[in-house]
């Protein structure tokens, strides 16, 4: 069994701003938009062009398989954390299995789908997973992608899970010097990506800057 370490975060209320962009209401009855909203302003063109290239209706096509099998994956890896008999459909369970050896190291869990906000940074949200692996308080990511990648290709996914470290500490007084992005691979071996936060918490406050001038919360 893992071991769980308590924390008393405040729950946040999820809305819907007036640009029908999601924002989180926190205690004190500020308005923050979502960590994964003000990242996802980075690679943006990128991803217009691909859809462009491939055509909307393709584009909606594996944008929703790619939804399914994130979610898929993402619940799978949190009932193991947490104990449950995981039984992954025939579809997931090869590609669920290779992440197991990874899972088996964390433990000392802070957070697993836990709510997170900075007044510091402005922003709020779901971290996945914040807990002891490979001998360091990390923040933990699952993804899953349909190719192989690099570093320069998640570039947003460090400035994400970075915030998630700065509210964290924030919330608790505990410092998280480090994330991982644990990521399958479709048809492939999966992946696995540590950074410090300190090497990327800049990028993300640039980022909240250009996303506060553009759309003025």
């Amino acid at each position: 069994m893992k071991n769980f370490i308590h924390h008393d975060l405040p729950k946040l209320e999820r809305k819907t701003g007036p640009d029908g962009k999601r924002v989180y209401a926190t205690p004190s009855g500020k308005s923050y938009p979502s960590v994964t909203t003000v990242t996802s302003l980075h690679g943006k063109q990128a991803i217009m062009e691909w859809r462009a290239r491939v055509g909307e209706e393709e584009a909606n096509r594996i944008s929703s398989r790619a939804a399914r099998r994130g979610t898929s994956i993402h619940k799978l890896c949190e009932d193991y954390l947490l104990g449950v008999n995981v039984e992954p459909d025939p579809f997931d369970k090869e590609t669920f299995q290779q992440l197991v050896p990874w899972l088996q190291e964390i433990n000392d869990i802070h957070c697993l789908e836990s709510p997170l906000y900075s007044d510091h940074l402005e922003v709020a949200g779901t971290v996945d997973c914040i807990a002891t692996f490979q001998g360091k308080l990390q923040v933990i990511d699952f993804k899953t992608s349909r190719r192989k990648k690099s570093k320069n290709d998640i570039e947003n996914y460090f400035m994400q899970t970075s915030a998630y470290a700065v509210a964290f500490e924030e919330r608790t007084g505990i410092p998280v010097g480090h994330m991982t992005i644990m990521m399958t691979v479709d048809d492939d071996e999966p992946l696995l990506f540590t950074e410090k936060r300190d090497d990327w918490i800049k990028s993300f406050r640039d980022l909240r800057e250009s996303y506060k001038k553009l759309f003025d919360i």
